[in-house]
């Protein structure tokens, strides 16, 4: 790669965190925020926001971490309870607009499981349009099934506007080795396969890191530098996932 490929290389993770309480029982969403920055991200994909939700002290913590790290954000609540929402985020301090967020399907004969969705978010980089995809998928084999299969349909990473580098990432609730995986693989390519460098990337649980169970994938217009999980002593207590982060560069 030349001098000019190499000025600047964009920056992206995903993190389950948790409602912002960490694996000390203490909800903090600045600590959080802090993990994040200490990263210096140019887009983050975040799952488990609690957004006016009473358990939480009727935060936005959304707004919150994007206020903190002076990112404009789009936020999608998978779960709504009157005027409490639950749900997942992007971030980013580039030119966005977000295409699409919606519900993914849940179990066909398990209408109690907790709602999931996914976000859709266009993000130009060096001129390029970057799509962005951030989900967090349910923990019913069948049900995560069903989300994976929406997300490689028409209606996602499918879709005719999904065109250019492109990027799904979030919290999976799968290892490698399940149907999932392989769905989505067949859509797009797990970054860790691609990476020029082998980083330790377990992201839960957050305190002794051994499954990796947050990915990112990538499409053929992305080079991916490294894929890790930052493991020290705040991103083990801000969370019960640790981020999973991927530096990556333009084909």
């Amino acid at each position: 790669m030349d001098a000019q490929n190499t000025a600047f290389m964009p920056r992206i993770l995903t993190y389950n965190v948790h409602r912002c309480v960490g694996t000390d029982r203490r909800l903090d969403v600045g600590r959080v925020a802090d993990v994040i920055a200490g990263l210096e991200p140019d887009i983050v994909a975040l799952q488990e926001l609690d957004v006016g939700r009473m358990r939480t002290n009727g935060v936005d913590q959304a707004h919150e971490i994007a206020r903190r790290l002076e990112m404009a954000f789009h936020f999608h609540p998978a779960m709504r309870v009157e005027d409490e929402l639950y749900g997942d985020a992007i971030l980013t301090r580039h030119p966005e607009r977000k295409v699409r967020s919606a519900a993914l399907p849940g179990h066909e004969r398990v209408a109690a499981l907790e709602p999931r969705g996914a976000l859709w978010v266009s993000i130009e980089i060096e001129g390029r349009a970057l799509q962005v995809f951030n989900t967090h998928l349910g923990l019913v084999p069948r049900e995560q099934q069903n989300q994976a299969a929406a997300l490689a349909g028409p209606q996602w990473l499918a879709h005719p506007d999904r065109q250019g580098p492109t990027i799904l990432l979030g919290d999976f609730n799968v290892t490698k080795a399940s149907q999932v995986y392989r769905t989505l693989s067949g859509a797009l390519h797990p970054a860790r396969r691609l990476a020029e460098r082998r980083s330790p990337s377990s992201t839960f649980p957050s305190v002794m890191p051994v499954l990796r169970i947050d990915h990112i994938f990538v499409s053929d217009e992305i080079k991916v530098e490294d894929v890790f999980a930052p493991y020290d002593a705040l991103t083990r207590v801000a969370s019960d996932h640790l981020p999973l982060v991927m530096d990556f560069s333009f084909l």
